[in-house]
């Protein structure tokens, strides 16, 4: 395929065929993302491939609790997860939301789940003294994340990255024998695509990009 048609047509996979994802076949798109950059080039990826029924399981009622919060907050029109609005929803009605399955159930449905991690003893975090969330150790394993994704497509094949066992990630360190200073970036579920989405919908250019500072100019094509 052609690269942008690759960057056009990766969406974000959830429901699969019953096709498997064979170790050849991820073998290859392992290989093609490992070219992902890192911060200091240290490559502080690494990937626990799942297949065990067992295991899938746990991790998809991992996903629950997070999942009751981001539906309920979805419910009463709050952006969910957000670090910046407090939940408007209390603990009651976030346990006694029903979590919808599209946000458990991927990781049960595919060929293979990737639980992509990072190790942060290599990871440089120069936001970690500011008084926000950081975000800035995600740039030495999302674009990595990203690769497989686009590799996948290339193959033929699909995922998401989801991070909404995260939230548990003691338990999944526990399940998996993930040290501690090893951080859960993704629980990715990887197989073929029911129906492959060729036209995704996006904001374009000018609604997000602008000139010199924030509020100038849109960004325009042909300037």
């Amino acid at each position: 395929m052609e690269l942008d048609d690759v960057l056009r047509t990766t969406f974000s996979a959830r429901d699969f065929t019953s096709d498997p994802l064979p170790d050849a076949t991820l073998y290859r798109i392992l290989d093609r993302a490992r070219f992902a950059p890192s911060g200091g080039n240290r490559q502080g990826w690494r990937v626990v491939v799942v297949r065990d029924r067992a295991t899938r399981e746990a991790l998809a009622a991992l996903n629950v609790p997070a999942a009751k919060r981001y539906a309920a907050q979805a419910q009463n029109g709050e952006n969910p997860w957000n670090t910046i609005d407090p939940p408007r929803v209390d603990a009651a009605t976030i346990e006694r939301t029903t979590p919808p399955a599209r946000l458990t159930e991927a990781v049960l449905k595919a060929a293979v789940v990737l639980v992509i991690c990072v190790d942060l003893k290599v990871v440089a975090s120069t936001d970690s003294e500011l008084e926000r969330v950081g975000v800035i150790s995600g740039a030495s394993i999302y674009p990595f994340a990203w690769n497989v994704l686009l590799a996948a497509r290339e193959q033929g094949f699909g995922g998401t990255i989801t991070t909404l066992a995260v939230a548990e990630e003691p338990k999944i360190q526990a399940l998996l024998g993930i040290p501690s200073h090893v951080a859960v970036a993704a629980v990715m579920p990887l197989g073929r695509p029911v129906k492959p989405l060729t036209k995704l919908k996006r904001k374009a250019v000018h609604e997000f990009a602008m000139l010199e500072r924030w509020g100038g100019p849109p960004l325009a094509a042909g300037r």
